[in-house]
């Protein structure tokens, strides 16, 4: 999809404004569609000690959080593969894993619990950040000596990192293998992404450096850590290109693409909202607009956070915070647009950049052509509107008969239906010569058809809900006059 050089520019300027303002020394991003990167910038420094240049499309950052998403892809795929169930207990795999469940309730944290952040544990956040190294060792030590919940397993949403620690050494007690040569053989070579779990060796590999602001000195570098146990939660390091190949072949998913390693039913089951968060996100408001954007319901799926927009739908994404590193992914679903960012600072929450621009991108795009196209109708479906624009101009039981499900004379019989639409009729001043004419029809759903008949003073809202059968009739049928004021049944 082609995005307009004034949007790209604006996107630009989110982020130079951002590191203008002392977010961080420098930022990193790329905004991508289902082929691929569409533009790609950088602006600051990716370090200060030694002063380097910005951030270019080919910089390692550490993405952090973003990383769970390609736990939750292990693990789907160990579940593909038949070895995995994920409803069985995290227990079953990590015996050490024994959480105290408040009330003493005999309840086990499943492994898909722990993937949608519903297995009961405390928010963890920034304890686990600093936790990377831990050994397997240590980890074990850890959870033997007593884990406690929050809330009961399965009731209720709160962010873990300790949860996807614990996925972590599912999958390398259910593979045999390190969690980190898992994830890179079976996920991040085949797709060839430029990522890994180690700070690169080659000097030539350019990597942004992690700082947090010290008050009165500036910015501090930060050294890094890992990989370890808890690297499951946070542990790689990507470039901009390399997260938004990553995010593309997620959005593919909607197309029906096979291609890699995880089929497009998998990733696509990784971006449906599966537990619901306790409080909604607002998004920022766009700049200029008069007012911040309607609150938006979210929530978690499979590694990823899947939020609703009023105006465009749902959005998937995954904000990643580590000492020194902000990192922020997310698309719009039912297009594939989708925007990547860093930013090389503790807390500099790049998140709020990224979402100010995806907003942008998917506003310009929506005024050239819709990017939440509505749904086509089924043949039967529009074959049925004509039909029952007919019923309504001029009744008759037996074409009635051959449109309608068996329901519809059971719930309302056709007599009653008959009088409801001649006071309908009435209501709007009476047929007219263009009253055999649909307008304005509106389709939500391929089995769904909204239009309207006008009359003499106005018009009539005609509605149409086909039955699932492959031969289907109409299932629903309702006729109102449009003002709210005057409906009819």
């Amino acid at each position: 999809m082609t995005v307009a050089t004034d949007t790209l520019q604006a996107v630009e300027a989110v982020f130079a404004e951002r590191i203008a303002a002392g977010t961080a020394p420098g930022a990193g991003w790329a905004v991508f569609d289902r082929s691929g990167i569409v533009v790609s910038g950088g602006i600051g420094v990716a370090s200060l000690d030694p002063v380097c240049p910005a951030p270019g499309p080919d910089t390692l950052f550490r993405i952090a959080s973003c990383t769970k998403s390609f736990t939750a892809a292990a693990l789907l795929l160990l579940r593909d593969r038949g070895l995995l169930d994920l409803d069985a207990t995290a227990r079953s795999f990590v015996p050490e894993f024994a959480p105290e469940i408040p009330g003493d309730l005999e309840v086990d944290p499943t492994v898909r619990m722990l993937m949608t952040m519903s297995g009961g544990l405390p928010t963890d956040d920034p304890w686990a950040d600093r936790e990377e190294s831990m050994t397997r060792e240590e980890f074990s030590a850890t959870l033997a000596a007593g884990i406690r919940c929050a809330s009961v397993p399965g009731t209720a949403m709160e962010y873990s990192n300790l949860g996807y620690a614990v996925l972590g050494q599912v999958v390398e007690r259910v593979s045999g293998v390190a969690f980190t040569d898992f994830v890179m053989r079976e996920l991040i070579e085949p797709l060839g992404l430029d990522m890994r779990f180690e700070l690169p060796a080659d000097e030539a590999v350019p990597y942004a450096t992690g700082h947090r602001r010290v008050e009165g000195d500036g910015w501090l570098a930060l050294p890094f850590t890992g990989p370890g146990v808890f690297s499951a939660i946070g542990g790689l390091f990507a470039s901009a290109s390399s997260l938004a190949a990553w995010g593309s072949w997620l959005a593919e998913a909607s197309t029906g693409d096979e291609r890699g390693p995880l089929s497009a039913a998998s990733r696509r089951e990784m971006q449906q909202l599966m537990r619901v968060a306790a409080k909604r996100h607002t998004p920022p408001a766009l700049p200029g607009a008069p007012t911040a954007p309607s609150p938006v319901v979210y929530g978690y799926g499979f590694g990823l956070f899947v939020e609703f927009d009023e105006r465009f739908g749902a959005i998937v994404s995954h904000s990643g915070g580590y000492p020194g590193f902000s990192a922020h992914m997310r698309w719009h679903a039912a297009s594939g647009l989708g925007i990547v960012a860093f930013e090389n600072a503790t807390y500099a929450r790049v998140s709020q950049g990224a979402e100010i621009a995806l907003a942008l991108v998917l506003d310009a795009a929506d005024r050239v052509a819709p990017v939440s196209p509505s749904p086509a109708p089924w043949p039967e479906t529009l074959e049925a509107s004509v039909a029952l624009s007919g019923l309504v101009n001029d009744w008759s039981d037996a074409a009635a008969s051959a449109v309608l499900a068996t329901n519809v004379g059971l719930d309302v019989p056709f007599d009653e239906r008959r009088a409801v639409i001649e006071a309908a009729w009435a209501a709007v001043g009476g047929r007219t010569a263009a009253s055999r004419t649909p307008m304005d029809a509106e389709c939500d759903s391929p089995d769904h058809l909204v239009w309207f008949l006008p009359g003499a003073t106005g018009r009539l809202r005609v509605e149409v809900r086909m039955t699932p059968l492959a031969e289907p009739l109409a299932q629903t049928f309702l006729v109102k006059v449009e003002s709210p004021e005057a409906s009819v049944a």
